[in-house]
């Protein structure tokens, strides 16, 4: 068994190499030419995993350590026999805790109260409704805009994406990127928010027209982007005239990355019948990293957001950002992951 694997997925080296032989390389460098005699291949999004790359090799199966799978021709795959898996709700956690600090943090630079403001979520699956929940713990007012869970489940929880852009203080991105969500934040969809509101895409940056939220932001209120069109090459201009601005490590906690390596390890270990590695889970080596638990009943709204920001101080990963906008793959290549926060 031969596997390729991105070199940045952490915890991952010295898994495998009892069992077959593992090259590691940055996932942008991948080629076909190094997936000739691959058996499986082991990726972030960094890889774009078309025929172009993966036409004529022997791969059997893509493990990535993602949320998503846009980076992945899926119907290509399932036609030439190429067995795919994702890692659904590994950054859930870490997200959610990016989305409370950014979303506190704004507010309270710029001294806008959330007591009892409306949260529109789009897209509420893994990250989402576990955003849902913390929000209404915390004791917002929650808006849902999901139209697949709308039509399995029923309407009845789920609002009008209009009616939601027109009724929240905060409005935030967390559906999957498809040919329905690619630019949905356009100029109309943001002509639709209310005067002042919130706008957070921590999703995909193609679900937005920058060029429209560039022309929106001086009604909106504070805007908080973590992914962008063109990754790793952004629109500095954008970055110029947001509130906070990070490299797409919105999910980038340390539990988040022992969640996603332990799927793409698990997925192998089944596919190629290693019983040994069927419940891999990476050690938490960092007693510091262990996550921990915040208790926010009776808090103020500047307590609350004092104690996010002593949890995941984000302004930090904001400043370093800004004076490297140019480091985006390095910055990211070389982030300290964070212990993650959660709240009953």
């Amino acid at each position: 068994m031969k596997i390729v694997a991105d070199a940045t997925i952490p915890f991952l080296k010295g898994v495998f190499e009892p069992y077959g032989e593992v090259v590691y390389m940055q996932g942008t460098e991948m080629r076909r030419e190094h997936l000739m005699d691959a058996d499986a291949l082991i990726v972030r999004s960094r890889t774009r995993c078309t025929p172009h790359l993966l036409e004529g090799t022997q791969v059997k199966i893509i493990a990535s350590a993602t949320i998503g799978t846009d980076h992945i021709d899926m119907p290509w795959c399932r036609e030439n026999g190429i067995y795919v898996q994702n890692a659904p709700g590994c950054k859930s956690g870490g997200v959610l805790n990016y989305f409370f600090s950014a979303l506190y943090g704004a507010a309270a630079r710029k001294s806008i109260p959330l007591a009892g403001a409306t949260l529109g979520i789009i897209g509420v699956g893994h990250v989402g409704s576990r955003i849902e929940l913390v929000a209404r713990t915390l004791g917002f007012h929650v808006l849902m805009y999901d139209p697949p869970r709308a039509e399995t489940e029923g309407p009845q929880q789920f609002c009008a994406l209009d009616y939601l852009l027109e009724n929240s203080d905060v409005v935030t991105l967390h559906a999957p990127l498809t040919e329905e969500t690619r630019y949905m934040a356009n100029a109309e969809f943001f002509a639709k928010m209310k005067m002042g509101a919130f706008f957070v895409n921590t999703a995909r940056g193609e679900m937005v027209v920058e060029d429209a939220l560039m022309e929106a932001i001086p009604r909106l209120g504070p805007v908080i982007i973590d992914t962008w069109n063109h990754e790793p090459n952004i629109n500095q201009t954008l970055m110029s005239m947001v509130d906070i601005a990070t490299p797409h490590i919105a999910g980038y906690s340390y539990q988040g990355k022992q969640q996603g390596t332990a799927a793409v390890v698990r997925a192998v270990a089944r596919f190629f019948g290693i019983p040994e590695l069927y419940d891999f889970f990476p050690v938490t080596d960092v007693a510091e990293l262990e996550a921990v638990h915040l208790d926010v009943a009776d808090l103020s709204q500047g307590q609350i957001a004092s104690l996010f920001q002593y949890n995941y101080p984000i302004f930090t990963d904001d400043f370093l950002f800004r004076t490297n906008p140019d480091g985006f793959e390095q910055l990211r290549r070389d982030y300290r992951y964070r212990r993650e926060f959660y709240i009953d």
